[in-house]
């Protein structure tokens, strides 16, 4: 089973916080942090989401949301806001015995070859044709775009060919 969860800054700042972060870590769940998330939220397989109710009732109570259009906007709101998060990872403790720390990580961006490769890709060449052009396995074109399209957190070619565009990462020439 894969966990990703976004957490709030201020969870770091809680007792105890380190130490839960530190040991869903060490589970190898995914975490990442922001300042603030929208609403919390907890989706399962895609396919059934619970909302926390806000009431006065003393009992907690969560919405419960199955396949719909309103799941499809909530998993929508959750990539958005994982997309945007900072991922956390375990850091070596100072002292032996000492607890682990945890450490936001600069978010990982593409490298030089990797922008060749979504350069050529958005021009129209096939995965074939930009290992041919780069002087790259096949495996390995493949491999880069498939690591980009979860860095980015889409899952079409043509979200990521947008998202690329969005970010700057390639720009358009200019017209005249």
């Amino acid at each position: 089973v894969r966990y990703r969860v976004v957490v709030e800054r201020s969870v770091l700042h809680l007792p105890g916080g380190i130490a839960e972060l530190s040991a869903a870590l060490g589970r190898d769940e995914r975490v990442r942090v922001v300042d603030e998330v929208p609403t919390k939220l907890v989706i399962v397989d895609r396919s059934l989401a619970m909302v926390p109710l806000t009431s006065q009732a003393l009992e907690p109570a969560a919405l419960v949301v199955h396949a719909s259009g309103l799941l499809e906007s909530l998993s929508g709101l959750f990539e958005s806001v994982w997309r945007d998060a900072l991922p956390l990872r375990l850091g070596v403790p100072a002292t032996p015995g000492a607890p682990a720390t945890v450490v936001e990580e600069e978010r990982d961006g593409p490298d030089g070859t990797d922008l060749e490769i979504l350069s050529l890709l958005l021009a129209g060449l096939t995965d074939a044709s930009v290992a041919k052009q780069l002087d790259l396995g096949l495996r390995t074109v493949q491999r880069r775009v498939k690591r980009l399209m979860e860095l980015t957190g889409v899952t079409t070619r043509l979200q990521l060919g947008w998202h690329t565009y969005e970010k700057g990462w390639v720009a358009r020439g200019e017209q005249g």
